[in-house]
């Protein structure tokens, strides 16, 4: 590994490199993990004093562009762009072309009818560079070295690249990985690929962004600029064991290039956790960072990237592209959005129907009983317009058993009064959890 980093410094800042001024894991720790170790490595190099905080349209911008590309490289993922990058030029106040770089890699999805649409995973790769200070004819310099503002957020972008390049068979839509250059420069790394660059841009269904990361041990949060459907799925991943969740703020944590889908009109959720107060200074190095925290905010982000890649294509506008699709044949208004929601024998609370119908008739199987099997079946199914149950399904399963008998009882319903959205009959989808628990002897 070391030698590599020897390889694309030497390649790229010839006569720059010294061995003093990197020195890989010198800080890690032996009670961490292979993954939490790996993640150091990342930042550790993005964010030593050789890269010299990575200014947009530097030499160290250029490193780390070099460097994010070999390691999607090694990974063994499919470059979209040059190894040095997808380069693109930006006019300085000084009339001069400044040139930054985009990286991007993708993992395919395994479904023929998805594999063209795109979830896309980004995390800037600049920061502040360096500053000059002369104080009484002295001259200082300055490293902004940009360990948690964004190195962090790379390195968790590089783990996930691996994880879902070894799981890819588990995702339906593809998956793009970019690094995006000058992302302080107005978002502009992140604006050239969705207006110049990606020819596929209309078949983004979702954009994670990453960004500070592991630079508080106990936070973690998310920002959809209040999306209902992106939100919706923090809420069903609470019915998944993870070691960490975020808390979904409604107040923007700190511009970036989320903000480049969010004009794309391309649904998006922001990863962080927060501004710290290292945040852009010269003490955000390497060692400020919970390694063991990010390695947990990379399970979390795992899943719900994994529930993006295969759940339905969310809405960016919900109740503006309803209208545009309520009329469309097979398309089911979410029961959330329905103007007047489908009801159970006359309530339209969702736990009605649980305890008046599926709790009532509900049979937990003895082989289930008798090995202890427990837990919460996420069901979804449809209410058509005669307000029959139709299309059940198990959408997070916790054993066939169980599976099984959730589908059977939800099946069985009797007929709902179906919803109505803009004053008409709907086709409506609705999700719940029926859960499964043993009394205790």
């Amino acid at each position: 590994m070391f030698k590599r980093l020897i390889s694309i410094a030497a390649a790229l800042c010839a006569g720059f490199f010294c061995y003093g001024q990197y020195a890989p894991g010198t800080l890690s720790s032996l009670a961490e993990s292979e993954t939490a170790s790996r993640m150091r490595e990342d930042v550790e190099f993005l964010s030593s004093a050789m890269l010299e905080g990575r200014k947009a349209g530097s030499e160290g911008e250029d490193m780390a562009a070099a460097y994010v590309s070999e390691r999607f490289r090694e990974l063994g993922l499919n470059l979209l762009y040059p190894q040095e990058g997808d380069s693109f030029g930006i006019k300085t106040d000084s009339g001069d072309t400044m040139v930054s770089h985009n990286v991007a890699a993708i993992v395919d999805g395994y479904d023929k009818s998805l594999k063209n649409n795109y979830i896309v995973i980004g995390a800037r790769l600049d920061n502040l560079g360096k500053h000059i200070m002369r104080v009484d004819s002295l001259t200082s310099e300055q490293i902004f070295y940009g360990a948690g503002g964004n190195a962090s957020g790379l390195a968790v972008m590089l783990e996930l690249a691996k994880r879902i390049q070894t799981n890819s068979i588990l995702f339906r839509r593809s998956v793009i990985f970019v690094a995006f250059g000058s992302s302080l420069i107005s978002n502009a790394g992140s604006w050239y690929f969705l207006n110049r660059s990606f020819k596929g841009t209309e078949h983004i269904d979702a954009m994670i962004n990453l960004d500070m990361l592991g630079t508080d041990p106990l936070a973690f949060y998310a920002y959809t600029c209040s999306n209902q459907d992106m939100n919706n799925i923090i809420g069903n991943l609470e019915a998944v064991l993870l070691p960490v969740r975020p808390q979904l703020v409604s107040k923007e944590p700190c511009a970036s290039d989320h903000r480049s889908f969010y004009d794309s009109a391309i649904p998006s959720v922001f990863f962080t956790s927060g501004r710290y107060p290292e945040y852009n200074t010269t003490k955000d190095t390497a060692d400020i960072l919970d390694y063991d925290m990010m390695e947990r905010q990379s399970e979390y982000i795992f899943n719900y990237a994994l529930t993006l890649a295969n759940g339905a294509k969310p809405l960016f506008n919900p109740t503006e592209e309803l209208k545009a699709r309520a009329s469309e044949e097979g398309f089911a208004v979410p029961y959330s959005e329905c103007d007047v929601p489908p009801s159970f024998l006359g309530s339209y609370e969702p736990s009605s129907f649980l305890m008046r119908w599926v709790y009532t008739y509900l049979r937990y199987p003895q082989k289930a009983v008798e090995e202890g099997i427990q837990g919460r079946v996420l069901v979804d199914f449809i209410i058509d317009v005669n307000g029959d149950v139709k299309d059940v399904k198990v959408l997070r399963g916790v054993h066939p058993l169980l599976d099984d008998e959730a589908v059977r009882v939800v099946s069985a319903s009797p007929r709902w009064k179906p919803g109505k959205f803009r004053g008409k009959k709907v086709r409506s989808e609705i999700s719940m959890y029926v859960e499964f628990r043993l009394k205790r002897k």
